[in-house]
């Protein structure tokens, strides 16, 4: 769970004049296939991120698993449009295989949610199940390959794929905007432990897609299936970066002022540090097609004032942020 909690298909082209999508269709993961006869209509979600995904599609899950917050259904705020006066069904804990099989589901997703060949093997027999990409573990798939999935399987195709082209048209865009950008380094750190998120995790793409560049010597030090790495506390010379983010699941913000060689780094020198409070360390984690846009408003300002070269000027981001509207 603590891992997670770190670290923490087929395809279909869409154009506007493209034919309805037909089944049965195949998805393969590290299980084996998954054959899906018609769309999903009762989706019991086991992942701690796909509910964003499925709203964003316009499915309302039947079941939800918490990943972390207090929110009554397990949706953080850029996701409680789209679910409206929905009321799903929210887990908990490990994986419940009785609990799936009472709400008598059509479609389990299990992508980012550690499911075991076990698990998988029992879950299937409850309803077609799909499990994580071998290629991208546990909690490795890009939010486009969940997204076009997802799409798949729930007869949301079409939509899958404006919502991809909206997003990666205003990454591009932003990408344009600002080419000092380009090449620049940075990277995303889990505030407690020194834990850097690498290039093929989704918060490292998330830099990469605005023309960032994830450290060598971050990716190099990779564990955690390659997506997490700890940083000692006595040499941060590998999170020393053009801009660096400190990430915050909530109320860790006066861990940052106990990190005895961080006034040692350039970064926090040059003012070049941004703290993310726990809505927008939470939108960066979650990566999906809601919570991109949220952070991508709330970042970018950020960003911006990081990388205008001038060590004087303050990044408007608060330490004491980690304080949430009611409900969270």
């Amino acid at each position: 769970m603590l891992r997670l909690f770190i670290i923490c298909l087929a395809l279909m082209v869409y154009s506007p004049g493209a034919k309805a999508q037909s089944y049965p269709v195949t998805i393969e993961h590290q299980f084996g296939t998954t054959e899906i006869t018609a769309p999903a209509k009762r989706v019991v979600s086991l992942s701690y991120i796909a509910h964003d995904t499925l709203l964003a599609l316009g499915v309302v899950p039947y079941a939800l698993r918490r990943w972390y917050g207090s929110d009554p259904y397990g949706v953080w705020i850029w996701g409680h449009d789209a679910l409206g006066d929905a009321q799903p069904i929210v887990m908990q804990g490990e994986i419940n295989i009785e609990q799936v099989a009472a709400m008598q589901p059509d479609l389990i997703v299990g992508q980012w949610s550690g499911m075991t060949q076990r698990d998988y093997n029992l879950l299937s027999r409850i309803a077609p199940t799909i499990a994580a990409r071998a290629e991208y573990g546990d909690v490795g798939i890009p939010w486009q390959q969940m997204t076009r999935t997802l799409g798949l399987v729930t007869g949301t195709s079409a939509r899958a794929e404006e919502i991809i082209a909206r997003i990666e048209a205003r990454l591009t865009s932003i990408r344009n905007a600002h080419p000092e950008w380009q090449g620049a380094t940075s990277v995303m750190v889990w505030i407690g432990q020194n834990g850097a998120y690498t290039s093929l995790d989704n918060r490292g793409r998330f830099l990469t897609d605005l023309g960032f560049m994830v450290p060598d010597l971050v990716d190099e030090k990779s564990a955690f299936d390659n997506f997490y790495v700890l940083i000692p506390a006595e040499d941060l010379s590998p999170i020393d970066v053009d801009a660096l983010i400190w990430i915050d699941p909530g109320g860790m913000a006066q861990i940052l002022d106990s990190k005895p060689l961080r006034p040692t780094m350039r970064s926090y020198r040059e003012g070049r540090e941004i703290y993310a409070d726990q809505l927008l360390s939470a939108a960066l984690s979650h990566s999906s097609p809601l919570s991109i846009d949220y952070a991508l408003d709330r970042i970018v300002p950020l960003l911006e004032a990081a990388m205008d070269g001038d060590p004087t000027s303050q990044v408007p981001s608060s330490r004491d942020a980690g304080i949430l509207p009611d409900g969270y």
